[in-house]
């Protein structure tokens, strides 16, 4: 018996008052993990709460029936210990949790391999097994599409709430018989479907793949496109950093690609980064832009790539932080003269 399902049975044993105090006495992390075995659970016998007793030196209540778990009780618990907000997500992870160990066989199968077996499946089966992948390699499976089927997969999977158990295990057993010879061991990821594992699949993906699935997600679904632009740092929300900030992200950038992410920039950012710059960089920054002269909007998109993959990896790191919520533009083109 894991340290993991000894407290779930252990906490199960407990008044929800009591079982709440401790839980709050978790990180939400542990929680989340304590909650899922709680739904794993489901229904508990006596022996099995006994044993988890003796574990900890002491006795469930005499008297006490079966104890019973599942999603019900643990959505319960979660409430109790903190607040109905925060418990929500946390009852959605912990759901995927429970249900997630069931791919985890595929976390280090070769990406070429899962999209091989997913080829012709539908978008909403596709969708359900990308969240419970790594995001890395939900990126790379997704990329693989073509760009109106990717299309399909992110509209599901960003509307999809946490699967039933039941559904998953079909899905995963289906998909372990197909890859079986592929089989690695991997650690798990608590993922389920909805916009944010979304944007953490997409954000992944080269910027080609990136523009191209908002471009056509703002074609059939402009409020998701829109939900998923809010979630993940763009050219224009350079505006959102303090100075010392915006120096670290472009600190070090050439000074030929940084003129050509500011061709048609708005033009605060363009004040905003020339503000940053030592005045030396600022005269190197300036010779290459009156160098410029027809430029194509694949090499601002891509230009202005490279700053967002910088700020986003300073972002994710802590190195810099978004100092309030301010409203950007960007104005990107075709070719300009």
């Amino acid at each position: 018996m894991t340290g993991i399902e000894t407290a779930a049975l252990v906490i199960m044993q407990m008044s929800q008052a009591h079982a709440a105090q401790v839980m709050r006495q978790f990180s939400e992390a542990e929680a989340e993990e304590i909650a899922a075995e709680i739904i794993r659970l489901r229904k508990v016998e006596d022996g099995h709460a006994e044993a988890a007793i003796t574990e900890f030196h002491a006795r469930t209540r005499s008297g006490r029936a079966d104890t019973r778990g599942g999603r019900d009780a643990a959505a319960t618990l979660l409430d109790a210990a903190f607040g109905e907000e925060r418990a929500a997500g946390l009852i959605d992870r912990a759901v995927s949790s429970a249900g997630g160990h069931s791919f985890e066989f595929m976390d280090s199968v070769d990406p070429s391999h899962v999209s091989r077996v997913l080829e012709g499946e539908a978008p909403g089966t596709v969708a359900l097994v990308l969240a419970h992948l790594r995001p890395e390699v939900a990126s790379h499976v997704l990329g693989t599409f073509a760009t109106s089927i990717r299309a399909d997969i992110a509209q599901a999977l960003a509307s999809m709430g946490a699967p039933a158990p039941e559904i998953v295990e079909i899905v995963a057993e289906t998909l372990r018989q197909r890859i079986r010879s592929a089989v690695a061991p991997a650690d798990s990821t608590e993922v389920t479907g909805g916009v944010q594992p979304l944007v953490d699949i997409v954000k992944r993906a080269d910027v080609a793949a990136e523009y191209e699935l908002l471009e056509e997600l703002e074609r059939r679904d402009p409020a998701l496109a829109e939900e998923m632009r809010s979630r993940m740092l763009n050219f224009g929300d350079l505006t959102k950093f303090e100075d010392r900030d915006v120096q670290q992200v472009i600190r070090g950038l050439d000074a030929a690609a940084l003129a050509i992410a500011l061709h048609g920039a708005d033009e605060a950012i363009a004040e905003l980064v020339r503000a940053n710059m030592s005045e030396r960089n600022r005269e190197l920054l300036d010779d290459e832009i009156s160098l410029l002269t027809r430029v194509r909007k694949a090499q601002v998109v891509e230009a202005r790539a490279e700053i967002v993959k910088a700020m986003r990896e300073l972002e994710s790191s802590g190195a810099i932080t978004v100092k309030e919520e301010t409203s950007g533009s960007e104005d990107e083109g075709d070719d300009v003269g």
